[in-house]
């Protein structure tokens, strides 16, 4: 569990960085799902619930995913249905239960870059972009790269496209950590391909024409922990991303 010397919560999002910035143990709080299961120390807990970032808005040419957006809203999102079929449904209605994705928040999800993390695998086979309060506009695969530093994310940012997409994943079972998670999203004959849970957190590991799902697996790193090993992640790898290739095949 974590304990709070002070808790703010901001009416402005320069507020919250200038809090954010003014001592190493200060942070913002999310849905504080994975928070709370560490151990630490916060001086000033920073609560971004005012300032607007729950909405999931079209804009006329992208879609802005706000950081407090919850995974359920990702879930049951008709906007974003219509764009990216069920990519974002499948991608976290495996996550523990509804009662959990009803709190747990994008922002959350995005910016801790687990190597867990579903919305992230789905997330990098688009085209999206994270906007930060301090470092400006990233691209998706260019952020889950970073370094970890002290910033804000205020949203995603995803092109109002249609995309033929789907979303794979392999779980013991349901509800738990994934084993390994793959994501596909092809529109005008161009392929995004995304391999997460490998443990490491997810990457963009292919992007053109005629996609390879073994020559892709042979590009990545694998590692074991307590849930698997990397010689299975590595089996199981192209078995995924040729279940994803087929969906997007047949939504085209």
């Amino acid at each position: 569990m974590y304990t709070i010397r002070q808790f703010l919560c901001p009416s402005s999002l320069e507020e919250a960085y200038q809090a954010l910035t003014a001592a190493r143990n200060n942070t913002v709080l999310g849905g504080c799902m994975w928070l709370r299961l560490g151990r630490r120390a916060i001086g000033t807990a920073i609560d971004l619930s005012a300032l607007g970032l729950d909405r999931i808005t079209d804009t006329g040419d992208t879609i802005e995913i706000g950081a407090m957006v919850s995974l359920r809203q990702l879930e049951t999102s008709e906007l974003l249905r219509q764009q990216y079929g069920t990519l974002f449904r499948d991608a976290v209605s495996g996550i523990v239960g509804t009662q959990f994705r009803n709190t747990a928040t994008v922002g959350g999800s995005v910016y801790g870059r687990f190597g867990f993390s579903d919305v992230l695998t789905a997330l990098l086979a688009l085209p999206a972009q994270v906007r930060l309060y301090h470092r400006g506009t990233v691209s998706i695969e260019d952020f889950a790269a970073m370094p970890y530093e002290k910033d804000i994310l205020e949203c995603i940012i995803l092109p109002k496209q249609a995309y033929a997409a789907s979303y794979q994943h392999m779980r013991f079972q349901a509800t738990d950590f994934p084993v390994l998670t793959c994501a596909v999203s092809c529109r005008d004959g161009i392929h995004r391909i995304s391999v997460g849970a490998r443990p490491q957190k997810a990457c963009l590991a292919y992007q053109g024409q005629a996609p390879d799902a073994q020559a892709i697996t042979d590009s990545l790193n694998f590692s074991s922990n307590m849930r698997a090993s990397a010689e299975y992640r590595r089996k199981i790898c192209p078995v995924l991303i040729r279940r994803a290739l087929e969906e997007v095949q047949a939504c085209r």
